[in-house]
């Protein structure tokens, strides 16, 4: 049975829908001023593999994802440029369709926006002052905070601990230093509404709520977003939303953790920042493998765990994919044979549960990729004994089906050919990622190496890795495959060759 690490209660708590097999889902989107980070991507992604779970488990999944197109932020840069607000964030969201496309994230069943959800926004804001929970002063409306007593209770903290920080204007009119803004008044050169406290625009958080209830209803089963949203969005969020409907807002709140870069917080100031397409332009793989590369590297991770992003930890994704990638290739070419037929069907039987088993406990997706390198591993060592064809379609199927869970291993093989491209006369390799580029010379396919000489750099690749010096192993292992020698490496730790 799924369980769910509940950030509202602190522990795992057994999932169960409001509706039977129907799942109603909302997640925060980007605020569209400017391109998406790996941090937006480690999100997006996270929630696109939990309703891909959810789905393959039996759900339909209504899943609601917003754009923030009304904020500072954007008022900003479109005075920066001078154009519109409309013009910038219809810029930025065209670029984040087009970066989330490029990591296989499917789009949500709806993807409101702010703007177009005023007439709600305005309603719940004037259901809040009915209910003393509001206050207007000089056309701005703030919650105030002391009115709603179970305050704190997503992020576990106290009010009366809670000082106005970074994030939380300090204006004299508050009545309290926490109390938020449900509506701001307009000023010059910024876009404005009508409302019974005069022209404005709403706050950040009360767009949420607004536009969640109206897609969801007034009570959905999950809630999600970075870490960094606790508090005050979420917790903000909660107060307003059980505050004007005296019902529980979200059942299950859902948060994923930090991106580092190299062990240290991702930060514009210490300019270790990297934006999706600068990733993709930085690396020199095809876009189809270059996503699934960052696919794996940010599920090898469990989703509410920090995570390193590195050059490193790229090319290790990259090359275990290839490793998958091999084994497909090879189940199409191998002979036909039928030995090991009814070991297969154990072995995809046993990965079935495994997988699941750890998809229930909180979509484990790294304990869920380890699971499909087992498998890899032991229909390599069935493929040497003997399989038919129906069973080699069978296990590459069973693959594919597992993947899609979390978008991979959906590529075909000539897809993803490890880096290797083979032209007439020429074979070349191209070590790439996020580093510098190291190119291995052309070699005329007709320049055979012997067995001897591949035997020797294979004993000196097994060396290499032994004394973990991964670099100069895979260095090896391309330089071989530049003359037509693919290596595949065995679970005792040997591996064999062919031409």
């Amino acid at each position: 049975m799924l369980s769910i690490y509940n950030t509202l209660t602190g522990k795992k708590e057994p999932f169960h829908s409001l509706q039977p097999k129907t799942v109603r889902m909302y997640v925060c989107g980007v605020t569209v001023y400017d391109y998406c980070h790996i941090g937006h991507a480690r999100s997006a992604l996270v929630f696109d593999v939990i309703r891909r779970y959810l789905e393959y488990s039996g759900y339909q999944v209504e899943f609601v994802k917003n754009f923030t197109d009304v904020d500072d932020k954007i008022i900003k840069r479109a005075n920066e440029r001078g154009v519109s607000c409309d013009a910038i964030t219809a810029e930025y969201i065209e670029a984040y369709y087009q970066d989330m496309g490029r990591l296989g994230i499917r789009r949500a069943t709806n993807e409101p926006k702010a703007t177009e959800h005023m007439a709600e926004i305005i309603e719940l804001v004037g259901r809040l002052i009915q209910k003393g929970l509001a206050y207007e002063v000089a056309g701005d409306v703030y919650f105030q905070v002391e009115k709603y007593q179970p305050y704190g209770r997503l992020s576990k903290r106290k009010l009366e601990d809670l000082q106005a920080g970074a994030r939380v204007g300090v204006d004299e009119r508050k009545r309290h230093p926490m109390d938020f803004a449900l509506w701001k008044s307009s000023k010059p050169g910024e876009p404005s509404w009508e409302s019974p406290w005069g022209a404005g625009r709403p706050g950040w958080h009360i767009e949420c709520s607004a536009m969640s209830m109206r897609h969801l209803g007034e009570t959905f089963d999950i809630h999600g977003g970075g870490m960094d949203l606790i508090f005050p969005h979420h917790e903000n969020e909660i107060a307003q939303s059980c505050g004007a409907t005296g019902k529980e807002f979200a059942r299950y709140w859902v948060h994923n953790g930090f991106v580092q870069i190299n062990q240290e917080k991702m930060s514009k100031s210490l300019g270790n920042f990297f934006t999706i397409r600068e990733i993709f332009e930085k690396s020199k793989w095809p876009e189809p493998e270059t996503g699934e590369m960052l696919r794996y590297f940010l599920l090898g991770t469990h989703y509410r765990s920090p995570l390193d992003f590195s050059d490193k930890s790229i090319e290790e994704a990259k090359n275990a994919l290839n490793g998958f990638y091999d084994l497909f290739k090879r189940l199409k070419e191998s002979e036909e044979r039928a030995t090991a037929d009814e070991g297969l069907m154990a072995v995809i039987e046993r990965c079935r549960v495994a997988f699941r088993e750890a998809m229930n406990d909180d979509f484990n997706t790294s304990v869920a990729i380890a699971e499909l390198q087992r498998m890899k591993s032991d229909v390599n060592k069935l493929l040497g004994l003997g399989l038919s064809t129906e069973a080699r379609k069978f296990a590459r199927e069973e693959f594919r089906s597992l993947g899609n869970n979390l978008g991979l291993l959906q590529l075909d093989t000539w897809q993803f050919v490890g880096g290797i491209v083979v032209t007439p006369g020429v074979a070349r390799v191209t070590i790439t990622s996020f580093a510098p580029t190291v190119t291995v010379s052309p070699v005329s396919p007709e320049i055979e190496l012997s067995e001897v000489q591949i035997e020797q750099q294979i004993a000196e690749r097994l060396d290499a890795k032994k004394k973990k010096n991964f670099a100069q192993a895979d260095e090896i292992r391309k330089s071989l495959a530049s003359h037509g020698i693919v290596i595949e490496d065995k679970p005792d730790g040997t591996s064999r060759w062919k031409r």
